[in-house]
């Protein structure tokens, strides 16, 4: 009888420790799901900044609607979804079976619930911020590294989406050239910082054809008056940009 029950106990364990990286996935891409920017907004008393502007919702967008806390507040939360779940399987996991796959896993579904968010009928934000987050998950250093890159690029060219492109094709070198040296570069990790990053090229292939165009908007520049008047309640909407 013990033996049974030994074996029974096996049994269910193997069951839960293949169970747990399912679970942390799909935790981590509703996480991501939680479309920051249109929540900010709503609690400031902004509109949804999917009906202004570039009609993209994120942190860039909700700057267009005047509100410079709003803009920070949403830069904020969405990384921090992007980390939280990353940070958590690095703590924690070790103890429920969990390691640098499901890490990988955990990253990927977070960056994509941010993209393709559930809650909002999958029509999401590019993932600068997020991919940011989940960034600063796997290596403060890498994370630090990338946002570097990305405020050089902005400094000096004043382009938001070209240092966004520039940054996510540096952080999958970054990962693999630094390895051995800050940290230790494992290979479904890698995976996942190369799918994000040509997934955020992806969302970026009309910044990527006004720029080619040199119609792209550069940072500090006013916007029409009718896409930061349609942020305002009460207010005429404007066609987005």
């Amino acid at each position: 009888i013990s033996a049974c029950l030994v074996g029974s106990e096996m049994c269910i364990r193997d069951r839960l420790n293949a169970l747990y990286p399912l679970l942390a996935t799909v935790a981590a891409y509703l996480i991501g799901s939680l479309s920051f920017a249109v929540i900010v907004s709503r609690a400031m008393g902004l509109n949804d900044p999917r009906t202004y502007g570039s009609g993209n919702p994120g942190a860039t967008n909700v700057l267009r609607s005047g509100s410079k806390a709003a803009a920070a507040v949403t830069l904020l939360l969405d990384a921090a979804k992007g980390w939280l779940p990353v940070a958590l399987v690095q703590w924690f996991g070790s103890r429920f079976g969990l390691g640098d796959g499901t890490v990988a896993m955990v990253a990927l579904a977070a960056f994509l619930g941010h993209l393709y968010p559930v809650f909002f009928r999958f029509k999401g934000g590019k993932g600068v911020a997020t991919a940011l987050g989940v960034l600063l998950g796997i290596s403060v250093w890498l994370g630090l590294a990338v946002a570097l890159t990305w405020l050089i690029i902005a400094v000096f060219f004043r382009y938001s989406s070209l240092a966004a492109l520039v940054a996510s094709v540096f952080a999958p070198v970054y990962y693999l050239l630094c390895s051995g040296v800050v940290w230790y570069a494992e290979t479904p990790i890698a995976a996942a910082i190369v799918a994000m990053a040509a997934l955020l090229i992806w969302r970026h292939r009309e910044n990527i054809q006004r720029l080619m165009a040199g119609k792209e908007s550069r940072l500090g520049s006013k916007k029409a008056d009718p896409a930061a008047a349609a942020a305002k309640p009460g207010t005429a909407k404007g066609k987005p940009h």
